[in-house]
């Protein structure tokens, strides 16, 4: 996939840099597996703001994405592949010999015509599903589940993988995007390959507008606010803030661990990040 540049005719278009499309299929999502969103704007359910800087933004309608891949041992074609605006990568819609639908993440190198299977006796190659334990050794993986028949959890944004080190036992040992080793059961699935649309991380957006047409509201900094808004507001002209710096409740911003201490998945961690 290649980047699409614009020529400078407006101050927008001056730094916009999108990801080609050029790989997406015509047309319109499956019906079946779309449904309504309802928006939130960053409020809980008595109306107040528990997370900033969201609202407004363009009408999206959810794909439901099928993360368990349990649908095993029937053979599918991928009818289409297709952008989503709920996540970063593309999305593939299968096509089930007994006739049913499905969309999956859309590894790289998928194309349209693959024929994908999930299941113990699913052939090893670019999108099929499996149990970690039928999985040869140094493959990269995606849609990784954290406990068997739960779903996919790691490794599903645009361009992620999670490599496959080694087998003890009852776990396998995964290298993940962050660099942390970390042990998973052997019975757990994961998609071969790598999530597709890799050059996502080099999208520039070009102008605010399109932050706000994809539901990001500007961000504020503690600094520039009044000392009853933030505990860094204030001061005579511009200050660093004259204290460490924190939210607006006084968590402190860096530096400090916020992971819960004696939590039960440290057993299952490796090597730290």
């Amino acid at each position: 996939m290649t980047l699409k540049k614009y020529k400078p005719t407006t101050p927008g278009l001056r730094f916009r840099i999108d990801a080609g499309r050029e790989t997406l299929s015509a047309g319109k999502p499956e019906r079946s597996l779309v449904v309504k969103q309802h928006k939130t704007g960053g409020r809980n359910n008595q109306g107040r703001i528990t997370s900033w800087q969201r609202g407004g933004g363009h009408k999206r309608k959810y794909r439901i994405i099928d993360f368990k891949r349990d649908k095993k041992d029937v053979p599918a074609v991928v009818y289409s592949i297709e952008y989503d605006p709920n996540r970063s990568a593309r999305i593939a819609l299968l096509h089930y010999r007994d006739g049913d639908k499905r969309y999956i993440l859309a590894p790289d190198g998928l194309k349209v015509g693959d024929q994908l299977m999930a299941g113990e006796n699913a052939e090893v190659k670019v999108g099929n599903a499996m149990p970690m334990a039928k999985i040869p050794l140094g493959m990269s993986l995606h849609n990784i589940e954290l406990s068997p028949g739960k779903g996919g959890q790691i490794a599903r944004s645009a361009g992620a993988y999670v490599q496959l080190m080694a087998k003890e036992g009852e776990h396998a040992l995964l290298k993940m995007p962050s660099g942390e080793i970390r042990k998973f059961r052997l019975k757990c699935y994961a998609s071969i390959g790598q999530v597709g649309n890799i050059e996502h991380i080099n999208v520039s957006l070009g102008k605010a507008g399109r932050s706000r047409w994809l539901g990001k509201r500007p961000h504020v900094r503690g600094v520039a606010m009044n000392p009853i808004d933030h505990p860094m507001g204030g001061g005579e002209g511009k200050s660093s803030g004259g204290r460490h710096p924190c939210s607006p409740w006084g968590q402190l911003s860096k530096g400090l661990k916020t992971r819960k201490k004696h939590k039960a998945s440290d057993a299952l961690i490796i090597k730290r990040r």
